[in-house]
């Protein structure tokens, strides 16, 4: 019997030892495949109050905008950090939200109902609010997305109860505008209305009434803001692609009035799926996706090339992301894949739902300390430029591989995603232009920035940089972020269960000169 044990337990070490594979990593360095923008990271903040609950739990706390304590030390840390980060301001409850501005003097509270649109009744945002938020953004260099209420004026149609029609009364929005430029509030762009294109969630527009109702917002905003250089931009339509609807929304806009096509993303599923995390570390399931990114973006490209698509807003998982998964190691899989694929389809813009609230916030709902994504998205925010290349491999569907010139150096930054429980690569960069590894010689060292979870826990809220715990300083603030530095002419280890970010200077690429 214990014969048998013992060859149990060998063979049982044999199958978990992990394998390793060696992999060329391709990077095509001539010319870019597309751009981003310089602020291509963005994070979301929300309406819901903190009886907003789905499967019997309540995860948004305090951390809606009209609770949410905006002088929290590490908050402001954390959004500083950036330099500047990109916020928007919008969500489910936004088209039912009065600004107490011009003849808006009474200002309801939100509360539960039955009947109101996703189960609450009008609220109204505060000028004290509207104030602190400002002061907020101030004092962290945020670059500032507000999404109006697009279903002002408008009444539900007699035929479809879903289905909201007439045009929209800008008049609340104007007197918000007005206020905020006598104020030298910066806001860098609007955006009308919140998922109410295609089928809409909780109600709908026609894609022509959408059309007018953006045009007479960019007409709104073209009015007020005279000089042509600080004038905010227009977004839209901010809600789920189905080609029929974007189409003929884009036929119908017009040259100029959309500055970016924003859509939304939550290809995981719901929040309580038991299948999440196989989903998330499923190459398969997490390109199927792609297809949505390409037809945005072909779409954009025919009817409004000055405009650029935007992702605005994904949280993975729907009904605010999965307990003990979206705000874990194991979601940034599923987030920097989407990052690497969206700018590979030349989205401008990708903004994760959210930056606190919920279980997919990126910093903890209660005490605002960072998840595994914020460090994430602030190293790829750091190290990714705006020119990216096209990067193929011929290894496992497990490692994921995406490239961009560097942001603020020279040589290229490439991201690997081993998604791999078992598996170990072993990655040469190769110059799609030279015969040689890494594209030249050079005494630059390599810098890598290993990204893994503590103790091997996937589901860790804790994530290791080369090792070590990334944890706020005594000050509260964000650590130091410092690469390993690795002989250029080694390959890159990626171990299973692990996201790379590395930093070839002596990778010669003209798309990056």
């Amino acid at each position: 019997m214990k014969m048998k044990t013992s060859i149990c337990f060998v063979l049982l070490l044999l199958f978990s030892v992990s394998s390793a594979e060696d992999v060329n990593v391709k990077v095509k360095g001539v010319t870019r495949i597309a751009t981003t923008d310089e602020n291509f990271i963005c994070a979301t903040l929300d309406w819901w109050p903190p009886n907003k609950c789905d499967y019997d739990q309540c995860p948004w706390g305090e951390a809606g905008i009209m609770n949410l304590d905006l002088f929290n030390n590490i908050l402001i840390n954390a959004v500083k950090a950036f330099n500047p980060l990109r916020i928007r301001l919008g969500g489910s409850l936004e088209d039912q939200i009065v600004y107490q501005f011009g003849e808006q003097e009474d200002c309801p509270i939100m509360e539960k109902q039955s009947d109101g649109l996703f189960g609450f009744s009008k609220g109204c945002l505060p000028r004290k609010k509207w104030d602190q938020v400002h002061e907020f953004l101030n004092k962290t260099g945020v670059k500032f997305t507000f999404g109006l209420n697009a279903l002002n004026g408008k009444e539900n149609s007699k035929e479809d109860k879903e289905n909201w029609v007439g045009d929209w009364d800008p008049t609340n929005a104007l007197s918000l505008m007005e206020y905020s430029i006598s104020k030298g509030y910066k806001i860098d762009s609007y955006e009308l209305g919140n998922e109410l294109c295609s089928g809409g969630v909780a109600a709908k527009i026609d894609s022509v009434q959408y059309a007018k109702d953006i045009t007479q917002l960019r007409n709104l905003v073209n009015l007020l803001y005279q000089n042509a250089n600080t004038r905010p931009k227009v977004l839209g339509p901010a809600g789920f692609y189905s080609k029929e609807w974007f189409d003929s929304f884009l036929e119908n806009v017009g040259h100029g009035v959309v500055d970016g096509v924003t859509h939304h993303i939550y290809n995981l599923g719901s929040g309580n799926d038991k299948d999440l995390i196989n989903k998330i570390q499923d190459p398969y399931y997490l390109s199927k996706v792609a297809q949505t990114f390409k037809d945005v973006s072909e779409s954009v490209k025919v009817f409004t090339p000055r405009a650029g698509a935007w992702v605005g807003e994904s949280g993975g998982a729907y009904n605010s992301g999965g307990k003990d998964v979206s705000n874990t190691f194991v979601n940034g899989f599923w987030y920097l894949d989407q990052l690497g694929m969206t700018a590979a389809f030349n989205h401008k813009v990708y903004c994760r739902q959210a930056l606190i609230g919920g279980n997919y916030a990126m910093l903890n709902t209660t005490t605002f300390i960072p998840n595994p994504d914020y460090y994430g998205a602030l190293l790829w925010h750091r190290l990714m430029g705006r020119n990216v290349l096209s990067v193929s491999h011929e290894g496992s569907s497990f490692l994921r591989a995406y490239g961009h010139c560097s942001k603020k150096e020279h040589g290229i930054t490439v991201l690997l995603i081993n998604m791999s429980n078992s598996t170990t690569f072993r990655v040469s960069l190769v110059n799609d232009m030279h015969t040689d590894k890494e594209g030249g010689s050079s005494d630059a060292m390599r810098e890598e920035y290993h990204l893994t979870p503590k103790d091997g826990n996937i589901q860790s809220e804790v994530v290791l940089l080369n090792g070590t715990p990334l944890k706020l300083t005594q000050s509260l603030d964000i650590p130091e972020m410092n690469p390993k530095l690795v002989d250029p002419s080694s390959t890159i280890k990626v171990k299973p269960d692990s996201i790379v970010f590395v930093h070839s200077k002596s990778f010669r690429a003209p798309a990056c000169s």
